[in-house]
């Protein structure tokens, strides 16, 4: 099931192209998250023109095509490449993730991916060598980082309005576990609640500090309350590790997967600093209310609540730094701090 145009590769196409024009995006990945994506940013029509379409399911590909007629299709991310396009956003099983997002950079397509960037460390940096090789803008969908408040926090820890941060305690527990086959397998998922859950209050801790040096100092994974190691076998539904920053500061993490916690979802991260405190923490448990508040002494300051659907504004930022250019930005070289970790934490 393909429509292909011939047409010449990406590698032929201007790099200011897109400050005169709508940008040509590929969708690769076409279940629940690629479709919000998809459906984002063609609610305003002007934004980008939808060029191709790929998912191996030829239902989803259906459906999509019939409300983009216009766009190519295809089962397959090799088909795309030879499309007339300027950028690709990749919503597939993390696995494919990798080298997904290699062939489309190899062929001189900027990159937005759904988190992970890839499974291991390894697969990571061969990602980040492939975006600075073709000098192409990579962008990962850490969306916690535009929850409302969630920057103006950054920025106000990183002027040191809370003095030097001393602790960090991250918490995410789902009432319920993911309904797809695919995570829960190995090769395709490349680890449980850690990979899933995990990653975004890792980065969510070093990010709104700037990025610190950080080692890990213990961790503990499980699966059905039994002890697990590594990611070859059972994935693990319940996660805990420890980190040390270069400053001293402990950073502890928590999360998992069908949690008995009373509420749907439990979800916060709060900061213990030398001069006042911090907390970003879900709202009777809800999956996407949040608020975010600064601390000095009984004294409570709201940075933001999020009641909207803030779920897309990575994607927006990403393409809004398209419009401009597609080149690459040094800032995706953060990701390998937190990968290292994690990369850690499954070693253990």
């Amino acid at each position: 099931m393909s429509a292909r145009l011939q047409v010449p590769t990406q590698s032929a196409i201007p790099a200011s192209r897109l400050a005169h024009a709508r940008p040509r995006l590929g969708f690769v990945g076409l279940g629940w998250i690629g479709r919000k994506r998809l459906d984002a940013l063609t609610a305003d029509s002007s934004a980008i023109e939808v060029a191709a379409l790929v998912d191996s399911d030829a239902d989803r590909l259906r459906a999509a095509a019939a409300v983009h007629p216009d766009a190519s299709v295809s089962p397959d991310v090799d088909e795309l490449l030879d499309e007339d396009l300027d950028a690709v956003v990749i919503a597939t099983p993390n696995g494919l993730h990798a080298n997904q997002a290699i062939a489309c950079l190899e062929r001189g397509l900027a990159v937005f991916c759904q988190k992970p960037l890839a499974t291991t460390l390894s697969d990571v940096q061969r990602v980040l060598a492939a975006a600075r090789a073709a000098d192409r803008l990579l962008g990962i969908d850490f969306c916690y980082r535009y929850i409302t408040g969630m920057r103006e926090l950054r920025r106000r820890l990183m002027s040191g309005e809370i003095g030097e941060v001393i602790a960090i305690s991250a918490v995410f527990h789902n009432a319920y576990g993911p309904d797809k086959s695919w995570c829960k397998s190995p090769a395709l998922a490349g680890g449980g609640c850690l990979l899933d859950l995990g990653v975004h209050l890792l980065d969510l801790a070093l990010w709104v500090q700037g990025m610190p040096p950080t080692e890990r100092v213990r961790s503990r994974l499980f699966a059905h309350g039994q002890p697990v190691q590594g990611r070859a076998g059972e994935l693990e539904d319940l996660a805990y590790a420890e980190f040390i920053q270069a400053n001293g500061a402990i950073v502890r993490l928590c999360c998992s997967w069908y949690a008995h916690i009373g509420q749907p979802a439990q979800i916060r991260m709060e900061i213990a600093g030398t001069r006042g405190g911090a907390s970003w923490r879900n709202v009777d448990g809800s999956f996407y209310d949040f608020d975010v508040h600064l601390f000095h002494g009984t004294e409570r300051e709201q940075l933001g609540t999020s009641r909207d659907d803030w779920g897309t504004r990575a994607l927006r930022a990403w393409l809004r730094q398209l419009h401009v250019s597609k080149r690459f930005d040094a800032e995706a070289e953060n990701i390998v701090r937190s990968a290292a970790l994690i990369e850690e934490v499954y070693r253990a």
